[in-house]
């Protein structure tokens, strides 16, 4: 077929440029009126967003606040447990965070005379567990945190007679475990109350003994004591935060 010399001489330009602009500027045999189909399309210049993380906080922490440790517990309850306590007041404990962790204790000695003397210790302890996103709620920690001081004080070393009881209408959770414990040549009896409320850890032991042939204390007496203190402590700490 004869071809006109416009068209034969456009024809020899394209096969001597580069392969890959041939795709784009002669794939056709129509003079450039119609447009190559198989050339990719431009989607506009927009870009799709990153996702965004739908991950869900932890729910915050319940508490921000903790009582003073040493009114904590009310001087009525001190002069029950602990009568003829050396300081009322109580004596701190030293802490490098007291928005995170506190104590205070109170002893005391009772002499009979010929009937021998009885020895009380009480003490508290404050653990305020803030909520992280990569450890969980205030919450769950102290949970946790609670399981695992339970565990301990049943296992302590050397303890004897070792029984624990839950305490309803204390907090949200709260243990109590007693045992005895052989001490400077007497038989001490324990009761530590595990209490949690909230994301706040209350830890209160209340010990003692009976000296110069006084008598034991009942361990369920001793038990009962510490709930009672322990309940001084968990409305601290609701006041401490109203």
């Amino acid at each position: 077929m004869h071809r006109s010399a416009p068209r034969l001489t456009r024809i020899l330009a394209c096969a001597a440029v580069p392969v890959m602009l041939v795709v784009a500027g002669c794939s056709s045999d129509s003079d450039g009126k119609t447009p190559d189909k198989g050339a990719p399309q431009s989607s506009g210049g927009t870009s799709k967003e990153a996702p965004k993380d739908t991950t869900p906080s932890v729910a915050p922490a319940k508490y921000a606040e903790l009582p003073e440790p040493c009114k904590a517990v009310t001087v009525k309850t001190i002069d029950e447990l602990v009568p003829k306590a050396k300081s009322k007041a109580g004596t701190p404990s030293t802490s490098t965070d007291t928005d995170a962790r506190g104590g205070c204790s109170w002893n005391g000695l009772v002499d009979k005379g010929l009937k021998g003397s009885q020895y009380r210790w009480l003490d508290v302890a404050f653990l305020r567990y803030e909520s992280v996103d990569t450890l969980g709620s205030g919450e769950k920690r102290a949970t946790e945190s609670q399981a695992k001081e339970i565990a301990k004080l049943k296992a302590t070393e050397g303890a004897k007679n070792v029984r624990d009881s839950v305490a309803s209408g204390v907090g949200d959770q709260t243990t109590t475990v007693a045992y005895t414990l052989r001490k400077t040549g007497e038989d001490f009896v324990y009761a530590t109350t595990v209490a949690r409320t909230g994301n706040v850890l209350v830890i209160l032991n209340y010990n003692g003994t009976g000296y110069a042939g006084a008598e034991t204390p009942n361990d369920q007496k001793m038990m009962d004591g510490a709930v009672k203190a322990t309940k001084d402590a968990v409305a601290a700490i609701t006041a401490a935060n109203k």
